[in-house]
């Protein structure tokens, strides 16, 4: 399985590459863009201009592509929108024609009518088909893969089992059409919501709504009352009363390092990397744009460890065991992609 890693800035793609990171994924948005549209009508619904989140000038992608010829590490430029107006379309066919002749070639899309335009306009760039799309099942990606996807990017929210029927039915076989690629979270970012159904403005002037307080609980019928959920275990990870965890997740203290950085503070995949590989997930996403960049640094080498620890491993057992005691001898956060 491959790293793929959050850019920020260009700056950090040196040092993430020298980290151990496969390939990268990161947001352009021009400014002529911004102005025009404002927030309201995004091209990345990641709309950030105070600190280092995207690119917003065709220089820096000129940079990028130079770096990317010395490292070879691809770069792959993100367009997450759920929809665009009419106008818009030939718009973005325009800027990923010219991101095209300086060498970047994929494209992560939610948009289905998006992907429609593009093919029905000859540009044959690489499409991965984003996380924020919200695919459902086996039927929606195979109807998705008629638009030539390379690869799909499975959203927060799948189980293995959901993960393995999608690859199992929709991956490509030898001699057979299919998507080549799969990919899937394991660092970072653990929202609690989907991004297809997220309605939050992410920009400058408003407040992110995934940091609104909040509670989670289930609806029963009956004299039964709410089932709550225990927020006070590990700064917000919610967990169900009564929950018992497995001695991996055993809820003793954990401490931050020096620097203030805990591996998988805000969302962690680590321990699930066997079940990911049994699944068939090719790639995983290291989410990290907007985060400090030597926490990212230390994230990417701690997958590139984890990794390495999984491919010695014989079985899931040795690969948990190995997993504690020399990534997490103190603890982990507990916030768990995977349970």
């Amino acid at each position: 399985m491959k790293i793929v890693a959050g850019l920020g800035s260009i700056d950090e793609y040196i040092k993430f590459a020298e980290a151990g990171a496969d390939e990268f994924f990161c947001g352009y948005v021009p400014y002529s863009w911004s102005q025009k549209y404002g927030t309201v009508l995004p091209l990345n619904r990641r709309e950030v201009l105070c600190y280092n989140v995207q690119l917003g000038a065709f220089s820096e992608l000129e940079i990028l592509s130079g770096m990317m010829k010395k490292y070879e590490k691809p770069v792959h430029l993100t367009f997450n929108s759920l929809y665009y107006i009419p106008e818009q379309y030939p718009e973005i066919a325009g800027i990923i024609s010219q991101c095209i002749k300086i060498g970047f070639h994929s494209y992560i899309i939610a948009d289905p009518a998006l992907m429609v335009y593009l093919r029905e306009n000859g540009i044959n760039c690489e499409i991965h088909l984003s996380g924020e799309c919200g695919e459902i099942n086996s039927q929606m990606v195979a109807s998705l893969a008629k638009m030539r996807l390379k690869r799909v990017i499975f959203h927060r929210k799948n189980t293995f089992e959901d993960m393995k029927a999608v690859v199992d039915k929709c991956g490509k076989k030898d001699g057979t059409e299919g998507v080549p690629e799969f990919e899937a979270f394991v660092l970072n970012e653990m929202c609690q919501f989907t991004g297809a159904f997220c309605n939050s403005l992410h920009c400058d002037e408003m407040g992110y709504l995934c940091k609104v307080p909040y509670q989670i609980g289930t609806l029963k019928t009956g004299n039964a009352g709410p089932e709550i959920f225990n927020q006070e275990i590990n700064g917000g990870h919610l967990l169900p009363d009564g929950f018992v965890p497995d001695d991996f997740h055993s809820l003793h203290d954990f401490s931050y390092d020096s620097a203030g950085y805990l591996c998988g503070e805000t969302g962690c995949g680590l321990c699930a990397l066997y079940q990911l590989k049994q699944a068939g997930i090719t790639h995983l996403k290291l989410v990290g744009r907007g985060n400090y960049t030597d926490y990212m640094e230390k994230d990417i080498r701690n997958l590139r460890m984890a990794l390495n620890i999984l491919r010695e491993s014989v079985d899931e057992m040795e690969f948990r065991r190995k997993l504690k005691l020399q990534i997490f001898p103190s603890g982990c956060s507990k916030n768990c992609y995977y349970r």
